[in-house]
């Protein structure tokens, strides 16, 4: 399979790039961390930005000290039913271009893949959001099908998979540093939209202001380039 036609998919990462759910999350990080007696600050919330359930939970009690009598499981139930209650009050906005891009992918016949860390119960809530504006993924990948969170390539292996492609004839759309470091880790032709935590240049990587800087254009060129290049072995 090559990819000089466009890419064999677009493989999009959700809160953040897509969704403006940080707000949502900050609101509810600092509920949980109240509620264990601590006190939660941006810088805490740009740590966790692109993380698993698991490693948030775990800063979460860290952060809260020794005082904190909390279970794992709690906290992450505080964490889902909060995130799952403001999804179900309020709608996350639409980050600018997000949209556009994702009719644009749609219309050209490119596979469409959400590639998610959160977990099913969020995923799903944002994707019953999505469909109000017509939106649809060929597949979904979240935090619950894969062993290993992003950084780990797992994700984003998983993702081209689902449809018989290979990752480096997939672009990637991410928005923080671990899932890049995913997204780059699988071979993926990745682009980053950087949100509310730096996105530092690294080889390989194209750096975008906004979703609305990315087209089919330049995904199929992108896709076009991986095709030419030599065979990585090893």
């Amino acid at each position: 399979m090559s990819a000089s036609n466009g890419p064999q998919a677009v493989l999009f990462d959700m809160d953040g790039l897509l969704v403006d759910t940080e707000p949502f999350w900050f609101e509810v990080e600092h509920a949980v961390m109240a509620r264990l007696g601590g006190r939660w600050t941006p810088a805490d919330q740009r740590a966790l930005v692109g993380g698993s359930l698991h490693r948030s939970v775990a800063y979460l009690r860290r952060r809260a000290g020794s005082g904190a009598t909390a279970s794992h499981d709690d906290v992450a139930s505080w964490l889902l039913d909060g995130m799952a209650a403001l999804l179900a009050e309020r709608e996350a906005a639409l980050m600018p271009g997000a949209l556009d891009l994702l009719t644009a992918v749609e219309r050209a016949g490119i596979p469409r893949i959400l590639v998610t860390s959160s977990e099913p119960v969020i995923m799903d809530a944002v994707l019953t959001s999505l469909a109000r504006h017509g939106v649809e993924f060929t597949g979904t990948v979240s935090g619950a099908d894969v062993s290993a969170p992003k950084p780990h390539p797992e994700p984003y292996q998983a993702a081209a998979a689902l449809i018989g492609a290979e990752p480096r004839f997939c672009v990637a759309l991410e928005d923080s540093p671990n899932g890049v470091g995913s997204a780059l880790a699988a071979g993926c032709i990745t682009i980053a939209v950087p949100g509310i935590a730096a996105v530092e240049p690294r080889p390989g990587l194209i750096i975008a202001e906004s979703l609305a800087d990315v087209d089919v254009a330049l995904l199929r060129d992108l896709a076009a380039r991986a095709a030419a290049a030599p065979v990585p072995y090893g």
